[in-house]
């Protein structure tokens, strides 16, 4: 069996005719016919009722579909992640979220461009899902995002779990009080400004599922385009929002930062890479990430790649 002959059975599975799937495949119809007799041949069962118009799966037939499905995204995946590798040697592209971008990431990213002066670095804006589908189709090699979508051609390195803040007004009750810690039941019934809308799911789906997990509800919110409109409106008076610790320079005229009670609600920076993909240049650019976490005295557990 050829992956060939699964690409020709999942066309004719998906046009119910011999005919149009032949057209969609540019070879003409009597071998296409061949071809799936031959995979009928070699499996053991009839994949195909051809008694029906249009053409109908046998229950076996719908089984095979499915994993043919799956194994020929696989092959695609991974012809995309090898012609990828093919040029990893002189060039890097890096997937991050822009939370991330504000912390310490740009100074990780000039340590790397120093060891690697002759490399090119293409840095991409994605959430952590794009992430996920630039790693496999071979648009990224590496990825710092803050939320875990499970692939198994994707490895998952968890680097820290960052303590999570409100953002206020100035002028806010919140800013007021002398203890100046907050807990999310304080937040259930303030008007709560998430990022970003989209593509989901994004951070706006973290939070929310923050409350959640302690049956508690945002009861009332509002979902803006990105990070920086959040704080704006913050700055406005329009309502809170809940960013990470390494942002509180940001607007820091306008907006005070209140921290969670005990620092107990946190985001994790995951970094994303291709399973078994062991290039110098991401264990270097690891290695980095690990130097500047010292530097700031973050707590964190180092892992290898």
């Amino acid at each position: 069996m050829e992956l060939r002959h699964l690409r020709y059975f999942v066309a004719v599975a998906e046009e119910k005719s011999f005919n149009k799937a032949a057209e969609r495949l540019y070879i003409s119809q009597p071998p296409l016919s061949r071809q799936i007799k031959q995979l009928e041949e070699e499996v053991g069962v009839m994949l195909i009722d051809r008694d029906n118009r249009p053409l109908k799966l046998t229950e076996a037939g719908e089984f095979f579909y499915d994993h043919a499905v799956q194994i020929l995204a696989k092959s695609d995946k991974l012809k995309s992640m090898t012609m990828r590798k093919a040029n990893f040697d002189n060039s890097i592209s890096i997937g991050f979220v822009s939370s991330i971008l504000y912390g310490i990431l740009p100074k990780i990213i000039a340590r790397f461009r120093a060891c690697y002066p002759n490399i090119e670095i293409k840095l991409q804006e994605l959430n952590s899902w794009e992430q996920t589908q630039a790693l496999t189709e071979g648009k990224i090699d590496v990825g710092f995002g803050r939320m875990l979508f499970e692939d198994a051609s994707i490895r998952r390195i968890l680097l820290r779990e960052e303590s999570l803040v409100v953002a206020v007004p100035k002028d806010h009750d919140l800013a007021k009080e002398q203890s100046r810690v907050v807990s999310l039941m304080d937040l259930t019934n303030e008007k709560l400004i998430l990022y970003p809308t989209g593509p989901r799911p994004s951070f706006i789906d973290y939070v929310l599922e923050l409350f959640e997990f302690r049956n508690l509800k945002a009861n009332y919110f509002t979902e803006v385009r990105e990070l920086h409109v959040a704080l704006g409106l913050v700055a406005a008076g329009e309502g809170l929002t809940i960013v990470p610790k390494t942002l509180e320079h940001l607007r820091s005229q306008e907006v005070i930062y209140i921290p969670f009670e005990n620092d107990l609600l946190t985001s994790p920076i995951i970094m994303s890479v291709r399973h078994f993909d062991k290039s110098e240049l991401l264990k270097t650019l690891l290695e980095v990430t690990y130097q500047f976490y010292d530097i700031e005295g973050f707590d964190y557990k180092p892992e290898q790649i």
